[in-house]
């Protein structure tokens, strides 16, 4: 028996979607039916430009649920089968098992529409583009709370990164994670590789951690860390390293939002204000916050001068980052 669909006009294209009443989200307070496949659909449509922006021609790693949120999570690199021909993709080579693979490149909304329609909630960008893959043109703060750290910590932390970044002469553009955590994303040149940025990143990171050393970390081993400290997770601007787009849904029952927020919202929001439910009426009434993000591009050479001061003052380089 044939499964029940519906097709999606988007733009000059039509998407089919099977199974469009297939529950993904459990019923919870915030959504008491469940949010089904066409639910997330229809949000990604309503957010359309804001994520196209956001995962524009960039290698995109896929977080599939197939069969729900009370399923297995698939974290998926390769272009699932059937892709039509019109799908985008830029080849990757990952040196440490010398294998390549064809990942997800969005150029348009119908892009992000099919990885929906083959059970996709989170999209995860690299940092890079497909013209450049080695090059980075974004630098990603995150803040990254502890197990015993709370909000108005992750605000503090937020108000000096922006402290910071205006010494600097950087435009950041902060957004939730989805979790419980801050991204903050800064358009850069992309005339270096990922060790630099990543050491850039740390630099910045200790800088922060030094005028808020009762808040924030820069420990790599996760042991070594106080559980009270929110970590400035510079390993996110490593290779193959990813994290949600801004307007990504996250896989979480509640069906959060990785949204863009202004400065100036950071102190009034909580996480859960920005749900699938909540973000595209706010979408309609502010548009994307990070419309203007390739307007705002900064040389990281201040950074780098800074982590050659540390290191010459006996701080160590950036570890190894885990696989």
């Amino acid at each position: 028996m044939a499964s029940p669909f519906t097709e999606i006009d988007v733009d000059d294209r039509v998407v089919k979607v099977t199974n469009p009443d297939r529950v993904y989200f459990p019923p919870s307070t915030v959504a008491p039916a469940g949010i089904t496949k066409l639910d997330l659909v229809h949000y990604y449509l309503s957010v359309g430009e804001g994520i196209v922006n956001a995962l524009f021609e960039r290698p995109c790693m896929l977080h599939r649920f197939p069969k729900g949120l009370a399923g297995d999570k698939v974290h998926q690199k390769r272009i699932p089968q059937g892709a039509p021909p019109w799908i985008e993709t830029v080849q990757l080579h990952f040196p440490r098992w010398n294998r390549t693979a064809d990942e997800l490149c969005v150029t348009e909304l119908a892009h992000v529409i099919w990885a929906v329609q083959m059970s996709t909630v989170e999209f995860h960008p690299w940092n890079s583009r497909r013209g450049d893959t080695e090059s980075p043109d974004e630098w990603r703060i995150d803040l990254d709370p502890g197990p015993l750290s709370d909000w108005a910590q992750v605000r503090r932390v937020a108000r000096v990164a922006e402290e910071v970044l205006e010494e600097l002469g950087a435009v950041g553009f902060p957004k939730t994670s989805g979790g419980s955590g801050l991204h903050v994303y800064v358009r850069i040149k992309p005339d270096h590789g990922f060790k630099d940025v990543r050491r850039a990143a740390l630099a910045f990171a200790r800088e922060v951690e030094r005028r808020a050393p009762d808040d924030v970390t820069t420990q790599w081993w996760r042991k070594d860390r106080d559980p009270h400290h929110l970590f400035v997770d510079y390993n996110q601007n490593a290779r193959d390293h990813t994290i949600a787009a801004a307007y990504s849904v996250r896989g979480v029952e509640t069906a959060r939002v990785s949204a863009p927020v202004r400065w100036d919202e950071i102190d009034a929001c909580e996480p859960d204000d920005f749900t699938l439910h909540t973000v595209p009426g706010r979408f309609a009434a502010l548009g994307d916050l990070h419309a203007d993000i390739d307007d705002h591009v900064f040389d990281i050479a201040p950074l780098l001068e800074w982590a050659k001061r540390d290191e010459a003052e006996g701080a160590d380089p950036p570890a190894e980052p885990e696989p």
